[in-house]
């Protein structure tokens, strides 16, 4: 089998000429509008905040040579911060140079398993979160990440420990509130929130970063309690890979894996459904091979974890951008501000940052959407909420684990109670389809049954059931065809019972076939040993030959 070729700067050209202003004003707006974020995820992630803006640099520039999606845009994440804060936490101190050590490792881990999962097509592992499991388990992150801020938010030391632990913790400790550090950070979610509903396009964030740091510069908040960010390093990053050790890779992998797969559903999600906006499509391996790439660059450049945003990438098509040359303007401003920007950084409140990490997490709150499945699914809102409370109580590590587990169950609980039924002809001559009742008969002494799903060791039963049920009433049975256009698989649990189904069938004296088999299904029962007495392409047929032997129509 011939290599694929790699494509280079498939999501960036071509771009017309006409359209290079539009693009550079909208990587302007998404530097903007991004870099108090992604200062925000450095701090979820526990790592300098220097290294949030380095997550806009090299990986993005990687990202774009080797990704294929036109609009995604790559950068820090807060889901994916919060899982690898949630996994080092007990590994090394916050900030320490062996945590930082180590966030580089998992990185390198997560950029390996990402090209793992492309060689071995591994993409499909995307649809392992569900959108409701997904609504659930950002809602969780949400809530971690909005609740830990409280500490900066209020001038006390954090706790440690589970969610609820150092919920507890800062209750103990309320008595010891910093009201000036309080202002501060109330004072900057006002203005976030009325910047935002006065006009969206505001770069609220940034306004109440630069707000906050020339009032550190007028007011010398910090006589007064107010504790700020500190010296920032000036510059770009390096190029160094962190020192690697058995035990380090062993103690990340778990991380990674969990990381892996966010940025799979996440990335693989924005791509496919802005893909789909503008008519283009989507190519998940290729994003794969981008996003291994981006992740690399993020270790070499001593930053961590990144993933697609569909915020950033709503940033930038809300601004005009439609391709990739809007994430490499974006590059150009940041590298400005590397290079003479970080100074005033210092003096930037951590009540401020806090409130803005906080309203980061309020928004991954997806209120709207746990309304939307409660209204029509009920059953689902239950998966969402159980999810959602798994990652607040247990944390952000473990609850992907079980949102990935929900998932499957939630899946094999579709297929364990499939909608089978029996086909009747209208009066139209279209068929429908009846539910399963005693006695039903689709005419005559004929039973064409649909089996509603693939046929496994958990749903094989029905089967045996429905029989029984038909059997236990009605005109006598004649023929029996099983209309197999919803089956997809038959695995060898599945195909003993309807071995037993079928000899059970023919002791009666009941003449078996089978309809609508896709040529797989076919094969699979042929070499389980397992044949009809008839094939028969559709069930029409069936029908047909049915009445010419039993004279029905």
């Amino acid at each position: 089998m011939r290599a694929r070729r790699v494509r280079v700067l498939a999501g960036a050209l071509p771009v017309e000429r006409r359209h290079w202003l539009s693009e550079a004003v909208a990587g302007a707006t998404l530097a903007a509008l991004a870099v108090p974020e992604v200062l925000g995820y450095a701090r979820i992630a526990g790592m300098p905040v220097v290294t949030g803006l380095y997550t806009m640099l090299l990986p993005a520039v990687v990202f774009v040579l080797f990704g294929a999606s036109r609009h995604l845009v790559v950068g820090a994440d807060s889901a994916t911060a919060a899982i690898l804060a949630a996994a080092l936490t007990g590994l090394a101190a916050t900030g320490s140079p062996h945590y930082t050590a180590l966030a580089g490792t998992a990185t390198l881990v997560l950029a390996v398993l990402l090209a793992l999962a492309r060689l071995v097509r591994l993409g499909f592992l995307a649809n392992f979160l569900s959108r409701t499991v997904l609504v659930g388990f950002l809602t969780g992150v949400g809530v971690q990440v909005a609740l830990g801020q409280l500490p900066d938010l209020l001038g006390l030391a954090p706790g440690s420990g589970s969610l609820p632990a150092r919920l507890a913790h800062l209750v103990g400790e309320l008595g010891g509130v910093s009201l000036p550090t309080l202002a501060v950070g109330l004072g900057a979610i006002a203005i976030v929130v009325a910047g935002r509903r006065l006009d969206p396009r505001i770069p609220a964030a940034l306004v109440v970063v630069v707000a906050a740091i020339a009032a550190d510069a007028l007011f010398d908040l910090g006589a007064s309690g107010v504790a700020v960010l500190g010296p920032v390093p000036a510059g770009l990053p390096g190029l160094a890979l962190p020192a690697l050790s058995p035990s380090d890779l062993a103690a990340t992998l778990p991380a990674a894996a969990s990381m892996l797969v966010v940025v799979l559903a996440q990335s693989a999600a924005t791509a496919r459904a802005y893909a789909a906006r503008f008519d283009e499509t989507a190519d998940t391996d290729t994003d794969l091979v981008g996003l291994a790439g981006a992740n690399l660059a993020a270790t070499v450049t001593g930053a961590f974890v990144v993933n697609g945003s569909p915020t950033k990438t709503q940033m930038v098509v809300g601004a005009g951008g439609r391709s990739q040359l809007a994430q490499l303007a974006s590059v150009v401003v940041v590298v400005v501000v590397c290079l003479v920007a970080t100074g005033p950084l210092a003096h930037l409140p951590l009540a401020a940052l806090a409130a803005v990490v906080f309203l980061i997490g309020v928004e991954l709150v997806d209120v709207a959407g746990l309304r939307r499945i409660l209204a029509v699914r009920r059953a689902e809102f239950g998966v969402a909420l159980l999810t959602a409370v798994a990652v607040i109580v247990l944390g952000v590590e473990d609850g992907i684990l079980i949102a990935v587990v929900v998932s499957i169950v939630d899946h094999l609980r579709h297929s364990y109670s499939p909608h089978n039924a029996v086909l009747v002809k209208s009066p139209a001559g279209h068929w429908r389809s009846e539910p399963i009742t005693l006695g039903a008969r689709t005419s005559g002494g004929l039973v064409v049954y649909r089996f509603g799903s693939g046929m496994y060791f958990a749903n094989a039963a029905r089967v045996v059931a429905d029989i029984e049920t038909l059997l236990a009433a009605g005109p006598d049975l004649h023929w029996f065809c099983l209309d197999a256009a919803a089956i997809g698989d038959v695995d060898f649990t599945a195909s003993t019972v309807l071995a037993g189904v079928f000899a059970r069938l023919r002791a009666r004296g009941v003449h078996v076939v089978a309809s609508n088999l896709a040529v797989g299904v076919r094969t699979e029962l042929e070499r389980y040993g397992l044949s009809p007495d008839a094939w028969y392409d559709t069930s029409g047929e069936a029908l047909a030959d049915y009445a010419k032997e039993h004279g029905h129509g």
